[in-house]
């Protein structure tokens, strides 16, 4: 696997399967001269726990077809198996071409999937202690931060959409739109941050959508996409910790990362466990609903159910909910623009995302501005105001 040089050992080979940390890693090994010992201990961290990742990537090469001792070079994608490999060979026994026959692996995509857990597990230290609480705050106001499809690892590009975007300016606008509406909130004693579905552009490195197979534009390594989606909003929740007292924290599952998102919401819970203030929802449920005084919320991406059956979702699923409540909402994503359509006791709105949209969604002619708001709520009246961040203002 790793090769040879001048009795140095080179893991480079590797580096088109490693990880974020795996990268770490192998850069420190070539610096100390091919020696995991001396890469430990310029890391400071426990060669076995380098030693052990290292055979973790060499395994996950392996799987993918990358096997130079053996002559195999050709890989296959993330979550596939190798069948079979053919390699040809000319007169001098040197290969000349190589087929590879592979298979989708469901025990390998589980593999994969523990391997990026284990990476962003490597890289995410718990918070360490409570940050400290806000002055005052009012215990008769609910802060709503929906967040239309953030589609993190999404790449768009200019010349051909009129907008630029990728996972450096998902990143940018979502701090600049979350800081902006949090400075504008009025200091409610408890906020919900609510993204609604497709946080992550891309479910995996197939770069598909999960159900129907649509390739996708994405930007950067898999790993890192999901990095920097956690790094953003653990950002979001520490801007709302500063200004309000108890944080909510709910993960919409999307069409475009049913998997992902919950390497997401366990990272964050994780994150956050110290911090008695923050409360990350793991339900699993494809409807989730939040009860504020006589206010009544619920959440869904919005690619299962259409908005005219929430009503009835609502009604049944929260009864008693729905006969104490005076006010009730539903708030979706997954169509990327504003809507809201009033029926007979709840109203449901769609959000807009801040994201560009892509060659697909620019070649259907869908069009439509982007934005984020922030929704406030009395206990006892319902909606009594709200902000928008414009991404022209970020």
């Amino acid at each position: 696997m790793p090769c040879c040089r001048g009795g140095e050992m080179s893991y480079s080979d590797l580096i088109p399967f490693a990880t974020v940390r795996q990268l770490d890693y192998i850069e420190a090994i070539e610096a100390g001269g091919g020696s995991t010992h001396k890469a430990a201990r310029s890391l400071g961290i426990n060669v076995r726990t380098l030693q052990r990742s290292l055979e973790a990537l060499k395994k996950r090469a392996a799987l993918q077809g990358h096997s130079p001792a053996h002559d195999m070079t050709k890989t296959v994608p993330d979550g596939f198996t190798v069948k079979g490999v053919s390699t040809y060979y000319d007169q001098d026994g040197k290969p000349r071409g190589q087929w590879v026959k592979s298979a989708v692996d469901e025990s390998a995509r589980f593999s994969l999937m523990q391997e990026v857990i284990g990476a962003l597990a490597d890289e995410v230290r718990g918070l360490a202690k409570p940050m400290p609480k806000p002055k005052q705050t009012h215990d008769d106001l609910l802060a709503v931060y929906p967040l239309g499809d953030p589609h993190f690892g999404l790449y768009v590009w200019g010349k051909e959409c009129g907008e630029s975007f990728d996972l450096a300016e998902a990143r940018r606008l979502t701090i600049g739109a979350v800081d902006r509406l949090v400075d504008a909130a009025p200091p409610a004693k408890t906020a919900l941050i609510l993204p609604l579905g497709d946080v992550f552009h891309a479910d995996d490195q197939s770069n598909q959508t999960p159900a129907h197979k649509h390739q996708l534009d994405v930007d950067s390594r898999y790993v890192h996409v999901l990095k920097v989606g956690i790094e953003t909003f653990r950002h979001a929740i520490y801007r709302a910790l500063q200004k309000h007292e108890r944080v909510v924290v709910r993960f919409v599952s999307g069409n475009h990362d049913p998997h992902a998102v919950w390497a997401l919401a366990f990272s964050i819970a994780a994150y956050f466990d110290k911090e008695p203030r923050v409360e990350v929802d793991l339900s699993p449920a494809k409807h989730w609903f939040y009860r504020f005084g006589k206010v009544l919320l619920g959440a869904s991406h919005g690619d299962t159910t259409k908005p005219e059956q929430l009503l009835g979702v609502m009604a049944c699923d929260r009864a008693q909910d729905w006969g104490q409540t005076q006010h009730r909402y539903w708030y979706c994503g997954h169509v990327h623009h504003s809507s809201v359509k009033e029926l007979a006791g709840v109203t449901v709105e769609t959000f807009r995302t801040l994201a560009a949209a892509d060659a697909y969604a620019m070649g259907h002619g869908y069009r439509a501005g982007r934005d984020m708001r922030c929704i406030v709520h009395h206990k006892q009246y319902g909606e009594v105001e709200r902000h928008r961040c414009d991404v022209a203002m970020i």
